[in-house]
């Protein structure tokens, strides 16, 4: 069953660190099933607060999401969004 990552940034903290993440982020994927659906394109709010950004990424099943996640290279590179801003991130399984 397919699974989706989404990435909700809150709020910027230091767009240096999101900048480096960007630069870094490319390297963690080689070698994971990832499909990215959305990234950062136009959205409309309609409950809650205003996001900043939105990030979509189908994986083949929950797992594989929580693969890529947890493995080290993305651990290491998460360190600069982490610095960089404040997000929401959760993984749903599809239907």
């Amino acid at each position: 069953m397919p699974a989706f990552m989404v990435f909700i940034r809150e709020k910027t903290l230091n767009q240096r660190e999101l900048e480096a993440y960007s630069a870094k982020i490319r390297g963690t994927l080689e070698g994971h099933p990832i499909k990215i659906l959305a990234a950062y394109g136009r959205h409309v709010t309609l409950e809650g607060a205003e996001a900043e950004g939105v990030v979509i990424a189908e994986f083949p099943t929950l797992e594989a999401a929580r693969a890529w996640y947890d493995s080290p290279a993305y651990q290491e590179v998460a360190q600069h969004r982490f610095r960089g801003a404040i997000y929401r991130g959760l993984i749903v399984e599809g239907v």
